[in-house]
């Protein structure tokens, strides 16, 4: 029996193609559409001045265009501490770790901080690199229902008392539903029970918060978080996640979390631009007002014949099911000139295939009424 046997993937990717799942790599540039697929909310993609006002205070010549090692070698440039000092700054946190993406971030927080004879409580519904951290973590996890706080408490009656250390994890906004996580009840928990609380705001950053800072900051309940894992890959259309937390975590991070330690930092050309944009971000009221009007506006369009969105958030999943279905309706609407991309399982559960529309600041409002009415007679002719 061979060894290396290929035709084993070959049946993989002809079942993936059989089920509607299949995936393909397409080119972003070169075409003249309407993105609704893009996390820029705030616009910033299209901001030409906030572009030419870094560009004309950054001295390129001077300016490093690769870091050459990880952050403990000597990838770690004073821009990262001038960054890491801002955000904590703005959050009132004792400190900030940098890292060089959210993925980054959440496959490495987790495994570093839990032991055995810990335990982990994940939402359902929590991203792809938040699961692949449970995985690669050495304590105990499990999930609960999304958003279910009843269900969570259930867990932590029948089995706080068994563990060590707890971690609560959930995300602010859910990626793919758009809906908020109940975190005062969360932080109602984690008080009771002596917990820790772990918050993913990529999606929230930048849209939510009187200084953009995430539903945390909405709340009020910024100090009651143990960890706040941002991300600069969305709204603030660069790369790179920090992790606002304690002294001890951020010392204890940097001295066991791999995906930090073994990894080359991000060139200090792109720390330069997260310094320029994060102040942007904390002061952008009018692109968050635009924002929720263009949600605002696409909802009520929506409404109007028959399809309700019950999300709030820039996030306006159309749930169609049928994976099949969902490929043909996205290709319909490229063709009209809207960048909607379908999203199937396993991102989503079986059955549950959607047009994920993403929201921006940036959208006109004859976008928004062109986008409705093609969606609708996208709909009639399926």
């Amino acid at each position: 029996m061979p060894h290396n046997n290929i035709d084993l993937y070959s049946e993989q990717l002809d079942f993936l193609r059989n089920e509607n799942q299949y995936r393909v790599l397409k080119s972003s540039t070169g075409y003249n559409f309407i993105n609704f697929s893009s996390n820029d909310y705030l616009g910033i993609s299209t901001n030409k001045v906030l572009l030419k006002e870094f560009l004309s205070k950054t001295d390129l010549d001077k300016t490093q265009f690769g870091s050459c090692a990880s952050r403990l070698m000597t990838g770690n440039y004073e821009e990262y501490f001038q960054l890491e000092e801002l955000i904590a700054k703005a959050y009132n946190k004792e400190n900030v770790l940098f890292f060089n993406s959210g993925y980054h971030a959440n496959i490495g927080i987790l495994p570093a901080i839990s032991k055995k004879g810990d335990l982990i409580i994940s939402d359902k519904l929590n991203h792809a690199s938040i699961i692949d951290g449970l995985k690669l973590s050495p304590a105990d996890f499990t999930r609960y229902r999304h958003n279910d706080i009843e269900h969570l408490k259930s867990i932590l009656e029948k089995k706080a008392h068994l563990y060590n250390n707890i971690f609560i994890v959930t995300e602010s906004i859910f990626s793919m539903d758009g809906d908020i996580a109940p975190l005062k009840e969360l932080v109602e928990l984690k008080k009771r029970f002596e917990t820790f609380l772990y918050v993913d705001e990529a999606h929230a950053l930048g849209t939510h918060g009187k200084k953009g800072l995430g539903i945390c900051e909405a709340l009020g309940i910024i100090d009651d978080v143990d960890f706040i894992v941002g991300t600069f890959g969305k709204t603030m259309n660069s790369i790179g996640a920090y992790v606002a937390c304690s002294r001890v975590f951020k010392e204890y991070l940097v001295n066991s979390m791999r995906s930090f330690i073994y990894t080359t930092s991000l060139p200090p050309i792109n720390i330069k631009w997260n310094l320029h944009v994060f102040p942007y971000i904390m002061q952008a009221d009018k692109e968050r007002e635009a924002l929720f009007n263009n949600i605002k506006l696409l909802k009520e369009l929506m409404s109007y014949s028959g399809l309700s969105i019950p999300s709030e958030t820039q996030i306006l999943p159309i749930i169609i099911g049928d994976s099949g279905k969902t490929i043909q309706l996205s290709d319909y609407l490229f063709k009209k000139g809207f960048i909607i991309m379908p999203v199937r399982p396993p991102t989503v559960p079986k059955n549950s295939s959607r047009l994920r529309i993403s929201m921006s600041a940036s959208h006109t409002e004859n976008e928004i009424k062109s986008l409705t009415s093609n969606l609708l007679d996208c709909d009639l002719q399926q």
